[in-house]
């Protein structure tokens, strides 16, 4: 029986044992050819149908894609994973091909901004019934489940709010009335955590954040059964949204380094909230990794590691961010997290943009909130940073 590898080891090596696919070379090559041509019919149509291994579109697939794809699929724990162009594109054509008019999903209230609309704008017209929860009571998660679904929804860690919701708990209420568990993973990495091993059916990715590291490639992925993937698979072949392959190069480039980068990134959020969480200027610091936070408890039995986003608010709300975040050094004002610079902002410019300040209320998610992102810089430099542009406000 062959030893279960770490997560380092598959970072590194994940999807690229198989180099005879590429002349042997040690690197994935990006593969730019849109087709794949055959020297006979036959043997073109096997692989057109499947039955063969190969690849004729690369709307369909491609062979630096599918070394991506691979990656995540053995870092999850998977049997199968595809890839999209974005992070949305993997939640959109996930929904679109597993939901039906007259279908039920029950999920969350304070999720990612672009899937709350989703949920709110475009499933209702499509006679698709939604329910959202509050994220910190898990007894009405599981009673909108009991009474029927066909999906839940989850985002654990969720984005900015970094609340945490109990994956196995859930997902055993969900497989008792028969619904499909599928899970954002994009904060936690597979390196915190494995939503597969807790009871979901499938798992997804902003690849676009963590697994690409450096805020240079765009792209989406899930995991899952073989079934399920197979079935949004077709779905995304047909609607197009498909990762291009110099994007799933990069994906695997930054992903050799992928666990080493979480390491550092969950030290230094930690590191950060300790320090943040005794300002006096700071109201409230949300990290599962303090004791303070509601789902702590929860995050040590899920997570390996409690992530590198963290928020908080600041005396003086969002005119208070106006004046404190120009004057950090060592970070980025951008929509982005998960690279390694340092990246913050508060969600009316970042999660929820896509949002009027009424929906960001009532999602539970305040106007001076600030999402921060942890980078991978030397930790001294980040407090001493966040210290002295706080120091502006006195």
């Amino acid at each position: 029986m062959q030893k279960q590898i770490g997560k380092s080891t598959q970072s590194v090596w994940g999807g690229e044992q198989h180099n005879e696919r590429f002349e042997r070379s040690t690197q994935v090559p990006v593969v730019h050819s849109v087709s794949f041509g055959y020297d006979d019919i036959d043997t073109w149509h096997r692989v057109a149908l499947g039955k063969d291994e190969g690849h004729i579109y690369s709307r369909n697939t491609n062979p630096t894609v599918r070394a991506f794809e691979d990656k995540v699929k053995e870092l999850e724990g998977a049997e199968a994973a595809t890839s999209f162009a974005s992070g949305m594109a993997a939640i959109s054509n996930t929904l679109g091909a597993l939901l039906n008019p007259g279908d039920r999903i029950v999920s969350i209230k304070d999720s990612y901004g672009g899937t709350n609309v989703i949920f709110n704008e475009f499933l209702p017209p499509l006679g698709i019934e939604v329910s959202l929860c509050d994220t910190d009571d898990s007894a009405q998660i599981e009673k909108e489940v009991s009474n029927g679904c066909k999906i839940l929804y989850l985002e654990t860690p969720t984005n900015p709010t970094i609340k945490i919701t109990d994956i196995k708990r859930l997902s055993s209420v969900a497989k008792s009335v028969g619904a499909l568990v599928i899970v954002d993973n994009t904060f936690a990495t597979p390196i915190n955590q494995n939503p597969l091993s807790l009871g979901a059916d499938i798992v997804l990715h902003s690849a676009s954040k963590y697994l690409g590291g450096h805020a240079d490639a765009l792209g989406g992925v899930i995991c899952g059964s073989k079934e399920l993937v197979d079935r949004v698979y077709h779905y995304r072949e047909i609607n197009g949204a498909s990762l291009s392959p110099m994007d799933a190069y990069s994906f695997i480039r930054g992903m050799k380094t992928l666990k080493l980068r979480v390491q550092r990134q969950n030290e230094n959020a930690m590191a950060v909230a300790l320090f943040l969480d005794q300002h006096p200027l700071v109201e409230k610091v949300n990290y599962p990794g303090l004791q303070s936070h509601p789902g702590h408890e929860i995050a040590k039995q899920q997570m390996s590691g409690f992530g590198g986003m963290l928020s908080f608010s600041v005396k003086g709300g969002l005119d208070a961010i106006k004046s404190f975040l120009p004057h950090l050094n060592y970070a980025h004002m951008a929509a982005n997290l998960g690279c390694v610079e340092t990246v913050v902002g508060p969600p009316l410019t970042t999660s929820h943009v896509e949002c009027t300040q009424e929906e960001r209320a009532a999602a539970g998610i305040p106007e001076g909130l600030v999402r921060y992102s942890s980078g991978i810089e030397d930790i001294e430099d980040l407090i001493n940073d966040l210290g002295q542009a706080l120091e502006k406000l006195l």
